[in-house]
């Protein structure tokens, strides 16, 4: 298979060792998530705030192992300048102290607060060169669970485009062992985390155990990793990993799917703890909508029984209107521990990088 030609012609998605092509039917998870777990090699994009869906493709192709370098493409993004953010400095700070009053009136005790930043990028449908911004990504920002998905109007449906560095995985599958590893805890090269690091982790870990629990064997919950530092590029976070077993129910069956994202997403460490109380002061605090950021991202094979979805974080999406719009969240977990400024200066140290990859000098026409 020619790997090589324009996905924004036909649509085409990459991630860790997997590529597909040609997306052939979407669904709405919402109404027809038992379709997920019958047959086909399915790409999902999980709006953080909005739908939740899925596309069936064609061909896939398996790349484990070492590949040609791709021919190297050129990305043409916004100026260094060109970006805005949905909450300046002021106003997030101004929301971290709300969170805290609501944090000591004992409504939460953890809140994912965000930003949008957004840069205006005009580009033909249906977006501009995702494949050159994820050669760019890539190179200057490896991760783990990065990928980049474009997705065409399908039957006059709304398409996609995601290009994601995503370091964390929100739902890994390998037949019915199921694998959630939630980061909490960011801290600059060279300095330590803090209590309040550790604090965030241990809520989030504690409350991905109990999302899991809704549909695994009882008792099969463990966490094989916890408040493990990683290092990543530009930071470093701390890790924990929460794995189940799948009850027979809900194993490869039709309610596996609806149950599982209804247990669990929004992933919870980008959210908060209690989560339905987080998401209430999500609603009320921040200015724009996430869309794909702090969703999910990644690939269903029902065939084969995996699966491997990331948490939407470091992700740039595209939206056509008003000419179109490149987009990036940047994001911090607030605790009654919290600085108001250091979550802010989290908030740009996770964002320096990747806005500084995705700028140039000279926009694309």
């Amino acid at each position: 298979m020619d790997w090589s030609r324009d996905p924004r012609r036909e649509g085409s998605a990459e991630f860790r060792g997997v590529r597909a092509r040609i997306p052939v039917e979407r669904i709405d998870v919402a109404t027809q998530g038992a379709r997920l777990s019958e047959s086909g090699f399915w790409v999902l994009v999980a709006e953080f705030d909005g739908a939740i869906t899925a596309w069936r493709f064609a061909e896939v192709e398996r790349t484990d192992g070492v590949e040609a370098a791709p021919e190297p493409r050129t990305w043409r993004g916004p100026s260094p300048a060109g970006w805005a953010t949905s909450m300046d400095r002021d106003e997030y700070v101004r929301g971290v102290q709300s969170i805290r009053g609501a944090i000591s009136e004992g409504d939460v005790y953890q809140v994912n607060l965000c930003r949008v930043m957004s840069a205006s990028l005009p580009a033909a449908a249906p977006g501009p060169d995702a494949v050159a911004l994820s050669q760019v990504l890539a190179t200057g920002n490896p991760a783990r669970f990065a990928s980049r998905i474009v997705v065409p109007s399908i039957d006059g449906h709304p398409g996609a485009w995601v290009v994601s560095a995503s370091p964390e995985l929100y739902l890994g599958i390998e037949g019915a062992i199921l694998t959630s590893a939630p980061i909490k805890g960011t801290a600059a090269p060279g300095e330590s985390m803090l209590p309040k690091d550790e604090a965030e982790n241990v809520m989030i870990t504690d409350l991905i155990r109990n999302d899991l629990s809704q549909v695994a064997v009882p008792g099969s919950v463990r966490v094989p990793e916890f408040l493990a530092e990683h290092e990543h590029p530009g930071l470093s976070h701390l890790q924990s990993t929460v794995q189940a077993n799948l009850a027979p129910e809900f194993d490869w069956t039709p309610q596996m799917w609806p149950a599982l994202l209804a247990g669990t997403f929004p992933p919870g460490s980008v959210s908060g703890a209690p989560k339905s109380s987080a998401l209430e002061i999500i609603a009320r605090e921040e200015r724009a909508t996430r869309g794909p950021y702090c969703g999910g991202l990644g690939w269903i094979d029902a065939d084969a029984r995996r699966a491997e979805l990331a948490v939407g974080i470091r992700t740039f999406w595209w939206e056509p209107e008003s000419g179109g719009t490149l987009k990036f969240g940047t994001g911090a977990g607030i605790t009654w521990g919290s600085d108001p400024e250091g979550e802010w200066q989290e908030t740009e140290l996770k964002a320096k990088r990747l806005i500084a990859l995705a700028s140039t000098d000279t926009m694309a026409p």
